[in-house]
């Protein structure tokens, strides 16, 4: 099997202990990045099978038509950025592991660290005690404030675990299931939609992003939020309107965001108007980049690989392809 790996920017799976799965492989690991669909699948052209870095490559059907070879695609989670009917049609398998069994302790852990710099102004307070200005501002404490979680998922239980420690309130919102499930553990969910925006110093989003959850937050919801608010993304950007964050920020609510996700991905352009906006406390999409998250996610991917090349695929998103491959 001719396997390749996309956008492992900082070749940092090969020095994985689950890499070693892969062994008897050919593997070619691609360390950069190639948005051209058609460039992209040129180079895909000789491989039998692809590993995905997260949503870092879209193989849509102008890629997929173009892939003779391509029997196996192998990722983990929710597939957005994957044609799945170009993938049937093409006769590629899609592997993807959609129940993993613990959260992304690294998601939610850098949910909070963005939580705390936004509240404190720690980018800012960072910056001009280097230019030699000391001190620049006034921030919050978070203790008795309110944290709003959108999304009843195991990244927002666990982000609420850091917030009981911090001494904050926790009020939740979702989906009708998600919100009888909060009610049903005993938690507190908001009386409306518009108080759940409306109410919390602080509102996470946590929701998997699918067709049914694009643009699930709205300008409307925005413009409830509270001039001292904060708004906080972790989770993908397209679950927002298109604009709407910008365009509430600009008008003064929510008073600021703190951003891990972004509508184009990789920014590699100057004065991006939300990244650098003033009120925007932001990292680069590096909520899961950590050695340990990588290693777990990757295990189920290469484990997605071992057991096709072996002829028993599982977490099969598409398994009339390979039914049809069997018979």
């Amino acid at each position: 099997m001719k396997l390749a790996i996309l956008d492992d920017w900082f070749d940092t799976l090969r020095g994985l202990p689950c890499f070693g799965k892969l062994a008897g492989l050919n593997v070619t690991v691609f360390t950069d990045h190639e948005p051209d669909p058609d460039r992209l699948a040129a180079r895909l052209r000789p491989f039998d099978a692809v590993v995905l870095f997260r949503e870092r490559s879209a193989l849509s059907a102008q890629v997929l038509d173009q892939l003779p070879n391509l029997r196996l695609i192998s990722q983990r989670s929710v597939y957005p950025h994957v044609d799945v009917d170009a993938c049937t049609r093409n006769g590629v398998l899609l592997c993807s592991n959609m129940h993993a069994g613990t959260p992304s302790f690294a998601a939610a852990e850098h949910t909070w660290a963005l939580i705390l710099a936004a509240m404190r102004q720690i980018p800012q307070q960072m910056a001009n005690m280097q230019a030699g200005r000391w001190q620049m501002g006034v921030g919050k404490t978070l203790r008795g404030r309110t944290l709003g979680l959108y999304g009843y998922g195991r990244i927002a239980k666990a982000v609420e675990g850091y917030a009981q420690a911090f001494g904050m309130q926790v009020v939740w919102w979702g989906s009708p299931d998600g919100r009888a499930s909060a009610l049903a553990d005993g938690k507190t969910v908001a009386a409306s939609r518009k108080d759940f925006f409306a109410t919390p110093d602080v509102v996470s989003v946590h929701v998997r992003l699918k067709p049914t959850t694009q643009g699930i937050i709205t300008a409307e919801d925005l413009a409830q939020m509270r001039p001292d608010a904060l708004f906080v993304n972790t989770s993908r950007a397209a679950l927002i309107a298109p604009g709407a964050l910008l365009a509430a920020l600009n008008a003064g609510r929510p008073g600021q965001a703190a951003l891990d996700v972004f509508d184009a991905e990789p920014i590699t352009w100057a004065a991006d108007p939300l990244a650098t906006h003033p009120n925007v406390t932001c990292t680069p999409h590096i909520g899961f980049v950590t050695e340990d998250e990588f290693e777990l996610q990757f295990s189920d991917i290469f484990d997605q690989v071992v057991a096709f090349n072996a002829g028993a695929p599982v977490h099969m998103i598409n398994p009339s392809v390979w039914n049809a491959q069997a018979g």
